[in-house]
């Protein structure tokens, strides 16, 4: 989907991100996008760009993508950047397979438990996340 170190999508990867973008409209679901990265680091280490910079970069690079084919901007729920913490192949942590993002379709419980991970959420009232007032006995 990307080459080391880059977060340019690949073209067969913009073809495909843009070909469902109509499928995703489709449904009610909304979406979370994450971006993750081989174990290669950059010289600049951890203080400078990294592995969690070019993993967001890359969700993000591929949630442009999906807009340009057409989805709706409101099915985005979430967009993040997981670095090499979740990699997919045991032939290796430098392994181009991880190299890729992940697109998550929400179920509703899923949805709500990402909009309760911050009170403070624009999508979320804080009041709504309180719990009632019990009346004294």
């Amino acid at each position: 989907m990307f080459k080391t170190g880059s977060a340019d999508v690949e073209p067969y990867m913009r073809d495909i991100l843009r070909a469902i973008a109509p499928v995703l409209n489709g449904i009610p679901n909304r979406i979370s996008l994450s971006g993750h990265t081989d174990d290669f680091p950059y010289a600049s280490g951890e203080k400078g760009y990294s592995n969690w910079e070019l993993s967001a970069d890359r969700a993000n690079a591929s949630r442009r993508e999906l807009m340009v084919g057409g989805l709706d901007s409101g099915k985005v729920l979430r967009v993040v950047g997981m670095a090499a913490t979740m990699r997919l192949s045991d032939r290796g942590p430098d392994d181009a397979v991880n190299r890729r993002i992940s697109l998550l379709v929400l179920n509703k419980q899923a949805e709500q438990a990402i909009l309760h991970e911050n009170a403070e959420s624009q999508n979320e009232p804080v009041s709504a996340l309180e719990k009632p007032e019990v009346a004294p006995q």
